[in-house]
């Protein structure tokens, strides 16, 4: 039997869309009418993924992931707006040829997305949203600040920055933390080009914008939400996702304790079976 490939393995592919940009993604599981699309958070590329999300969801579902324009080896400027971004995403989609996706979408990941749909409500037909919250919601235009000063301080201490920023500072969470930049490592050969700061720049200038920008109005998406984050996280504030899940008719929340921005890396084995049981459903 075939050795099936592990998103460590697999290969990288690259698709041009009708807006001139090629996009880097890799996609894993079996082939599906509806897959599952993953927006990436703040400074990703595809190598920030987390190995064992990926995993879990591909043993029931197609899961792609994919680089934004500009960013990783997808050509193309960095978009300047979550709008931007947004619309990149629909291009990308439409040049895989779906009409109709699942997403998962963690951080920035999740403003995107809710860009997205309003660009196009009929598309998505599940949302789980992790570590996110809505547009100009509590915080999040002081999601720049917090990056740079745990940049600093990750800097000093010789540390990924996702060690302050996505995890709690308790022994669990550094553990976590330690667990998860170890898996971001497991892939090893034809890894995608590191994320230079002009993208984080200009996707921070644009997350401080959004932040700043009046809320949407969420009522109007019918679709079945999974809202999911920790209990303390500090980069887009836990009320973030209670306030999501209020907006959305048709929500589940789930909130992990003792837990920071990156619940769903920290307990990725509850995470998968949840998403696997909501994709489901």
């Amino acid at each position: 039997m075939a050795h099936q490939p592990t998103y460590a393995t697999v290969p990288t592919q690259f698709i041009t869309a009708d807006n001139g940009v090629t996009y880097a993604y890799r996609r894993l599981g079996p082939k599906r009418a509806i897959p599952i699309i993953y927006f990436g958070h703040l400074a990703s590329n595809l190598d920030n993924a987390d190995p064992r999300i990926m995993d879990g969801m591909a043993t029931q579902h197609e899961i792609i992931s994919f680089d934004y324009r500009g960013v990783g080896t997808s050509s193309g400027k960095d978009a300047q707006s979550i709008a931007d971004m947004a619309t990149d995403g629909l291009a990308f989609i439409k040049a895989l040829g779906y009409t109709k996706v699942d997403i998962m979408a963690f951080s920035l990941g999740g403003f995107i997305s809710q860009e997205l749909m309003a660009m196009n409500p009929t598309l998505v037909r599940r949302l789980i949203l992790a570590g996110t919250g809505p547009r100009g919601g509590e915080g999040i235009s002081n999601v720049p600040g917090l990056t740079y000063r745990d940049m600093a301080k990750a800097l000093v201490t010789f540390v990924d920055p996702k060690f302050y920023l996505f995890f709690t500072s308790t022994e669990t969470g550094k553990l976590a933390a330690r667990q998860f930049l170890a898996r971001l490592k497991e892939r090893t050969a034809n890894r995608d080009r590191a994320v230079g700061l002009g993208t984080l720049q200009a996707q921070l200038h644009a997350i401080k914008r959004w932040g700043h920008e009046s809320p949407a109005d969420l009522s109007v998406f019918d679709q079945p939400v999974l809202v999911i984050n920790g209990d303390n996280d500090r980069m887009v504030p836990t009320p973030n996702s209670y306030d999501l899940a209020k907006r959305f008719p048709n929500a589940q929340l789930h909130i992990y304790e003792e837990a920071g921005h990156g619940g769903i890396f920290q307990y990725h084995d509850d995470f998968v079976k949840r998403a696997l049981a909501f994709y489901a459903a």
